[in-house]
């Protein structure tokens, strides 16, 4: 018999005892590790690469849960939600529900439904991104994309970079995450992309294929003009609400923004917008995710109303035009 390798990740210590004791009597499953929390969730799913990941519904309404699930549909697992008194979030009212207190058999049964619907779940439907002509594939070796996201923006991310072949422009990354999720994201993104995914460190050159991402990072993460330009990481306080703050990336860049290509994608409040003006002052195109893409419709938003983004476009057009922009032989900036 095969056996499903499983994770439960809870932080009712009640619950976690209750499926754990259950499950380990099960002949066909195979307990692999549990989690009171999701910092400690990412690495024991990257080590353990179960097939079924048990959650607790309060787990689902943490900030960072969104993460969880794209690392869910990167990885093919199937998930299941306990059956509680806690109200679920959005993303996880409609998964299939495991009843801790049903017996051992109709536990068992739960969980063998839910592995037969797994391919729906685990790879949900998704507009494919337009395909990327081979000439916007074949970037400048001058020219830098620079992307800010906040709430939804790992799932937004991952459709972006999907396109990025593995010599894509140098590009530079700012995204909203606490500190204890920044590297499992990091390591998430490098999973899923053909380029190479790296950490916001000093020094980093900006060269073709790499994607140097600063997420709960220790400092701003800013750009030094050179050729080619590198990464600083500098510490300082909170810049529009955060550190780092996409603001101070984007405005590190305009002392060669002519070369530069900014998107900002989904997320709340206005961090990105300011910066992303001062760069299409100086010279640089700038994109914006439309409203009917975005999770939360709050940063592009203030880019486009303050003039910011030349152009507003759906997720899965943002990828393509980065590099379409990176192919052109002069990036068009001038102001609205």
């Amino acid at each position: 018999m095969t056996q499903i390798a499983t994770v439960i990740l809870t932080s009712s210590p009640l619950t976690q005892s209750r499926l754990v004791r259950t499950l380990s009597a099960a002949p066909e499953i195979r307990l692999c590790g549990q989690a009171g929390e999701l910092s400690g969730a990412y690495v024991l799913i990257e080590q353990k690469e179960p097939k079924l990941v048990i959650l607790g519904s309060e787990l689902s309404r943490h900030p960072d849960f969104g993460g969880l699930l794209a690392m869910f549909r990167v990885m093919a697992i199937t998930w299941m939600r306990i059956a509680s008194d806690s109200q679920p979030g959005e993303a996880a009212a409609q998964a299939p529900v495991l009843d801790p207190a049903l017996p051992a058999p109709a536990m068992l049964a739960q969980i063998r439904a839910a592995l037969a619907r797994a391919p729906a779940q685990a790879a949900p439907p998704r507009p494919l991104p337009l395909p990327v002509s081979q000439a916007a594939s074949r970037a400048r070796p001058d020219r830098f994309i620079l992307i800010g996201s906040s709430t939804g923006g790992i799932d937004a991310l991952l459709r972006v970079l999907s396109v990025f072949p593995a010599d894509c422009p140098p590009t530079a990354i700012v995204q909203h995450t606490g500190a204890a999720f920044s590297d499992s994201l990091i390591r998430l993104l490098d999973r899923a992309c053909a380029a190479s995914v790296v950490p916001a460190q000093n020094g980093i050159p900006l060269s073709p294929g790499t994607i140097v991402v600063g997420a709960g990072c220790p400092g701003h993460l800013r750009l030094r003009a050179g050729s080619p330009p590198s990464t600083q990481l500098v510490p300082g306080e909170v810049v529009s609400g955060h550190l780092p703050s996409v603001d101070e990336l984007f405005r590190s860049a305009t002392g060669f923004a002519r070369q530069v290509t900014a998107a900002l994608l989904t997320g709340m409040g206005r961090d990105g917008a300011q910066g992303m003006l001062e760069l299409r002052r100086a010279g640089a195109a700038t994109i914006a995710q439309d409203e009917a893409t975005s999770v939360v419709y709050g940063m592009p938003r203030a880019a486009w109303e303050i003039g910011a983004a030349q152009i507003r476009l759906p997720l899965d057009r943002i990828g393509p035009e980065l590099l379409a922009r990176a192919a052109a032989a002069a990036p068009a900036g001038a102001a609205r």
